[in-house]
């Protein structure tokens, strides 16, 4: 391996002759800290010191990775939680299908309406400050949720527990876009959104446990409290820029500027109209609006389902209707980690990201089908697990994209496309109550398939190598 030297200024040491520094740069060792020799002028003769020792990069960038995952499942238990107490609250309050379905509307609306706010909020702000502001929020909502007493009530908690859910993805997005290297950036979103299942998928027979021993109410005051603790450990931690950062070594620090250039800590206007005449944000945006309508039926309804249409009890809707989640959480991590892959395989993020969302939408337009038509049950909850696999394999390119193609302004680029897959689900909820009331559990499903496939048709149209936004502030450093 070939080294440059590089000279550096002069030095007097103690006895008063001059030490002339050179920078051994080694290119292929990214990561390391470059090796330094100084030669001492005195008379006709020179004499070398050892070379600084090689100091491993950090992992501050992970562990930033991990507090985003540990959000990630906070938002999921807090958003299911009503989901699975909605058998014993139908019961003790006496709501119709059409009334719970406005009341999980409630939340969709507020969380579509808030997105694009919340992302400008992130981006002028910066993560640090934005998302415990809106962690905070929405844990009191989920709290309060508790003391509802009838309908109205119970939906305008739930509305402005969405206004604050709103900032979690595109901040959080935000918060990570100058910490992971672009050949981590699929694994992070998937690993994200897999966390976020596994926290749904936790919730149904959590929350059935705590309602049997101390009742519906209990729960929204427990995941409040996790809420505010998450808040209060992320601002003690959490900061801007890796520069700002006390505990990354310069080495770590080295790395993610090489890769991602060096970040500002917020971007003081986003420039919206160029934004918004990208054509690839808007493919992502309506490929988006067709995995949340599709993945609100799982989350929202799928307890309701299996209690009502195929016979569960509430201990077996508990222990089922995590399936479809679990199997969700692993299509999450293994849909951004090929996507990686693919990228580093062709040296392209347009094939990569493409490849693993047509594949993950047509393998849940297909499994749909059998799940929605078998007379077998539990054969009816394998079916879907497949089927939620496939959806949550297009979740972590989702993500990845606005990385791929915002830079400074990923916040705001996330935001609009999960405004319009937060669309999705707010239509879903209100739509399926009344399909079902009209023709049964069959048609919302067969809705739910034709959309999975249109789906991935818009994936075709997106680019992730075409930057929306170009800026010197972006660039790597030389």
């Amino acid at each position: 391996m070939r080294c440059a030297l590089k000279a550096g200024p002069p030095v007097r040491n103690a006895k008063g002759s001059l030490s002339f520094g050179y920078a051994v740069h080694s290119p292929c060792r990214r990561g390391r800290a470059p090796c330094v020799a100084f030669f001492s002028a005195k008379g006709s003769t020179c004499q070398m010191t050892k070379p600084a020792p090689e100091v491993r990069p950090t992992r501050a960038r992970h562990v930033v990775l991990a507090l985003v995952v540990a959000s990630y499942m906070i938002t999921y238990m807090d958003r299911v939680n009503l989901a699975s107490a909605v058998p014993v609250i139908q019961k003790e309050m006496g709501f119709s299908m059409i009334t719970i379905g406005w009341i999980f509307a409630a939340f969709r609306w507020g969380y579509a309406f808030f997105q694009v706010p919340s992302g400008w909020l992130g981006d002028r702000y910066g993560g640090r400050r934005a998302l415990t502001v809106v962690v905070v929020w929405w844990s009191v909502f989920t709290s309060l949720t508790a003391f509802a007493w009838n309908a109205l009530s119970m939906g305008v908690c739930r509305f402005f527990f969405g206004v604050g859910e709103a900032g979690a993805f595109p901040i959080a997005t935000r918060s990570l876009s100058g910490w992971m290297l672009p050949t981590e950036r699929g694994f992070a979103q998937g690993v994200t959104h897999a966390a976020s299942r596994v926290g749904a998928a936790l919730t149904p027979a959590l929350v059935v446990m705590i309602m049997i021993r101390f009742g519906w109410r209990a729960p929204f005051f427990l995941f409040g409290f996790i809420g505010l603790a998450w808040a209060a450990t992320w601002y003690w931690y959490y900061r801007d820029t890796p520069a700002e950062h006390r505990h990354i070594n310069p080495s770590e620090r080295q790395l993610i500027e090489e890769s991602v250039g060096v970040r500002q800590a917020t971007a003081q206007s986003v420039p919206w109209r160029i934004i918004l005449r990208s054509p690839s944000l808007w493919t992502l945006s309506l490929m988006y609006f067709c995995y949340g309508y599709s993945i609100d039926i799982y989350l929202d309804w799928f307890p309701k389902y299996l209690n009502d249409h195929r016979g569960f009890n509430l201990t077996q809707m508990g222990i089922y209707a995590s399936l479809p989640l679990l199997a969700g959480a692993i299509g999450d991590l293994l849909g951004g980690t090929v996507s990686d892959r693919l990228a580093r395989h062709f040296c392209s993020l347009k094939v990569a990201r493409r490849v693993v969302a047509l594949v993950g939408f047509l393998l849940a337009a297909v499994f749909i089908l059998p799940a929605t038509f078998t007379v077998h049950s539990v054969a009816s909850v394998w079916y879907s697990c497949v089927a939620v696999f496939g959806l949550e394999v297009t979740v972590g390119v989702a993500w990845a994209i606005p990385l791929d193609i915002g830079g400074d302004y990923a916040g705001s680029i996330a935001a609009v496309m999960n405004t319009f897959g937060n669309l999705g689900s707010a239509v879903s909820p209100i739509l399926l109550a009344y399909l079902v009331g009209l023709y049964g559990w069959n048609i919302p499903f067969l809705v739910c398939s034709i959309l999975c496939a249109a789906g991935a048709v818009f994936c075709l149209g997106v680019n992730a190598n075409q930057k929306i936004v170009r800026e010197t502030a972006l660039a790597p450093v030389a």
